[in-house]
């Protein structure tokens, strides 16, 4: 039923209009395939604009629906916020553990960690952004997106745990070191998505990505000292 709220011919005319995939044909839209595409559509809105420019009406627009037809699969524009939060953790978490699972050592696992967070960020930054604002897609509302925030952190203490498990990191509470790896990690993002890292970088003739490797060498020549 969902064909009914279709605009005809609706066209695109944001700078992200390439990023969000056209409209599929009457025949084959369904029920499942509108909450995709408003996902993707606000996505490719926040990549382009940013977070503030979103709207269930400006996504709609971008959809070619209705202003009405995202409330079937959204109560809210929170709502929204929350799964595509909820979606990038859920990535980033996999990515994650596929980087832990390839590590040698549980010191460079740390290490991969990082360097994943970082290109995570760098591939997917409208994910990234948004689940650095947990505020914009009120948890106390959505806990799933808290919820699926604590995997990556669980996956670190994790990580911490086994370093300390063969002595590659001091015994004790790890709860420390864990929000030590998970700020440095922050501020690479942060720096590099909103600051002056990447320039600083060319001025010293070097890439954010091999400064962070630098960085994930120095952390694990500390920790195994």
């Amino acid at each position: 039923m969902y064909a009914l709220y279709r605009r005809g011919g609706a066209q695109l005319s944001t700078a992200y209009a390439r990023a969000v995939p056209a409209s599929q044909p009457r025949a084959t839209y369904h029920h499942g395939s509108l909450r995709e595409e408003l996902i993707t559509a606000c996505v490719a809105l926040i990549e382009a604009e940013g977070i503030g420019a979103v709207s269930l009406r400006r996504v709609a627009r971008a959809s070619g629906v209705s202003p009405r037809a995202p409330y079937h699969h959204f109560t809210d524009r929170s709502a929204l916020l929350a799964a595509i939060a909820v979606r990038g953790h859920e990535l980033l978490e996999q990515q994650l553990r596929q980087a832990r699972q390839q590590a040698p050592t549980a010191a460079r696992g740390l290490g991969a960690l990082i360097e994943t967070y970082v290109q995570f960020a760098r591939d997917h930054p409208a994910y990234l952004r948004l689940m650095l604002r947990p505020e914009l897609s009120l948890p106390q509302q959505h806990p799933e997106a808290q919820t699926a925030g604590d995997a990556a952190i669980q996956l670190l203490t994790e990580t911490v745990l086994d370093c300390q498990r063969d002595g590659s990191a001091p015994p004790g509470d790890p709860t420390a070191l864990v929000a030590m790896i998970w700020a440095l990690a922050i501020g690479i993002v942060t720096l590099w998505l909103d600051g002056p890292l990447e320039g600083r970088c060319v001025s010293l003739g070097t890439t954010p990505e091999a400064l962070t490797a630098q960085i994930t060498a120095l952390l694990q020549t500390i920790l195994t000292r």
